[in-house]
């Protein structure tokens, strides 16, 4: 066989050689250790919670060895691709503050010197290396329907065959002739290019996973499609081609593509590329809800599997990003203890200490990470980040958000940038019923006082306050009006007096500081009362007392 003539008959449109792309894409200028790591998803839907998982990995080691992480678009298999799913994926990145070096930035837009970074941009890169292995004798064209590699699977499930696919003496077109390969082409018979394997049964591979550790597998023996009949790369040859002339050093992807790895080698060493580390990252899986078994986290089942999720239900991207920092490396809690007010993107990452196993993403240890994130945040850039969300997703709050924003500011900022800020807020959707007491208008009143206090002592506490109210007292004359109030009313204001000789008093001041919380916000639990008084104002706290007193 004469392969150069056979490689002008495939591809007479190609001129370029797989040297001129070597020159184009020279090896980067890094230090030593510096790694080249890519996210490559499909735009096939929304961005996973698995997507933003692997996405993080593959920014913090680049980060963390002064490295290059880049954004690459695999858009080959058309059939499966969605109206704007890049831009679902940019904008799930965008979110969480996932930013690349390169790679993908938007429709049409990109950064970086070794593109494009969009596959189906790339078709005559891929068809040059595909004629250069024609050249050396590594592909060849398969003329096979489908029809008869439905009946080559049929055979081999019916037969003694190890593995079903197209090799040996199933692959029917590795050895036609030059005269049959043209002759077919003449009469315009479809075709895909396939490599041609040298693997043998009876052979192994070894490799080593950063994560994993060592890994033996069987050799690759199936002679892969490179080529569809369209001239569009598969998967496998594509991604081959993209990582060496982008010149990545680690390849991080989900275990599922373990499997994967003896073609992918075989691959890589038949174009005569240096095969590039792997780091297979475990699943994210969650507890199932009915049996109690882990499981993956399901597009169907799992709202949380959408990292659109996250962004509606307001949840800070630090918070998401801390969450997942804590299920990336054991070490991450202790070096957010000792580091509590770094980047987390600049936590020192280490591949080598990730777990092989699966990792279980749990919404109430999240919420609890974000509760942290979100209590030392300032006053004033809560409100700036929750007036964005609100815009989004909340119109009436948005609405009353930004028409007082001194007010709102300073009620997010009770008992907060305090040696001990409360944990009460998750999420940006938990805020508005946080802080609608606030609000008349998404004010609903409810009186349920203490039951251990009768209703003529509740309206005298509130008759009794509602003299002595003033909003601008200072927190020590309020307390004092307080202590005040309970002695006429048959209560005490010590509290341990009150423990020891309950029968003697009606209840305690807490009991009273509990009635006029409840008046005033019909809640048992708030934040500093006196902050809320002041804030209220005179003429609202009068009013609330009054309309508490008409309920009883």
């Amino acid at each position: 066989m004469n392969y150069e003539k056979l490689a002008e008959l495939l591809f007479p449109n190609i001129t370029k050689t797989t040297e001129d792309y070597e020159a184009l894409y020279p090896q980067r200028d890094l230090k030593e250790g510096a790694r080249v790591t890519r996210f490559a998803p499909s735009p096939t839907g929304y961005l996973h919670i698995g997507g933003l998982f692997g996405a993080l990995v593959d920014v913090l080691t680049a980060k963390a060895t002064d490295g290059v992480s880049y954004l690459r678009i695999e858009d080959t298999d058309k059939k499966r691709e969605i109206d704007d799913g890049v831009s679902a994926i940019i904008n799930g990145f965008d979110s969480f503050g996932i930013d690349f070096d390169e790679g993908v930035t938007g429709f049409n837009q990109e950064k970086g010197a070794y593109g494009p970074y969009t596959q189906s941009q790339r078709a005559e890169i891929y068809q040059t290396v595909a004629k250069d292995l024609v050249k050396k004798g590594l592909a060849y064209p398969c003329f096979c329907t489908a029809e008869e590699l439905s009946a080559i699977r049929e055979q081999q499930e019916k037969g003694d065959a190890l593995i079903w696919g197209y090799f040996g003496k199933w692959a029917k077109c590795r050895d036609l002739t030059f005269e049959e390969i043209e002759e077919n082409i003449k009469a315009g018979k479809p075709y895909v290019l396939r490599f041609r394997s040298d693997g043998q049964e009876d052979k192994r591979i070894f490799f080593d996973d950063i994560i994993r550790g060592k890994i033996e597998m069987p050799e690759n023996i199936i002679d892969e499609v490179l080529l569809k009949s369209d001239g569009i790369p598969t998967y496998h040859f594509a991604h081959a081609c993209d990582d060496h002339f982008m010149r990545t050093t680690h390849v991080i992807r989900g275990e599922e593509w373990i499997s994967s790895v003896p073609k992918h080698i075989a691959l890589f060493k038949a174009c005569g590329f240096r095969v590039p580390k792997y780091a297979h990252t475990p699943q994210v899986m969650k507890i199932d809800e009915e049996d109690g078994t882990k499981r993956k986290l399901s597009k169907r089942k799992d709202p949380e599997a959408a990292v659109s999720y996250f962004v509606e239900q307001g949840f800070p991207k630090e918070s998401l990003i801390e969450y997942l920092l804590t299920l990336l490396n054991s070490n991450f809690e202790d070096w957010r203890r000792a580091n509590p007010t770094a980047d987390a993107f600049s936590f020192p990452f280490n591949l080598k200490k990730m777990s092989p196993s699966g990792c279980l993403f749990d919404l109430v240890k999240l919420t609890d990470v974000s509760k942290n994130v979100i209590s030392v945040k300032k006053a004033k850039d809560i409100y700036d980040t929750l007036v964005v969300w609100a815009k989004e997703y909340d119109e009436e709050f948005y609405t009353l958000l930004t028409r007082d924003e001194e007010y709102a500011v300073n009620i997010l900022n009770i008992d907060r940038e305090v040696p001990k800020p409360r944990k009460d807020i998750a999420k940006w959707s938990e805020v508005k019923d946080y802080v609608s007491y606030f609000y008349d208008e998404i004010y609903t009143p409810d009186y349920t006082f203490p039951e251990n206090l009768q209703k003529e002592d509740v309206a005298a506490i509130l008759k009794a306050y509602s003299e002595v109210v003033d909003s601008a007292d200072d927190k020590d004359t309020w307390f004092s009006k307080i202590k005040d109030l309970c002695e006429p009313l048959g209560f005490t204001p010590n509290v341990k007096e009150y423990k020891k000789n309950p029968d003697a008093f009606k209840g305690h001041v807490g009991d009273i500081s509990t009635v006029i919380r409840i008046a005033l916000t019909s809640r048992k639990n708030t934040p500093d009362l006196h902050a809320i008084i002041a804030l209220l104002g005179n003429d609202k706290v009068k009013a609330r007392i009054n309309e508490a007193i008409a309920s009883l």
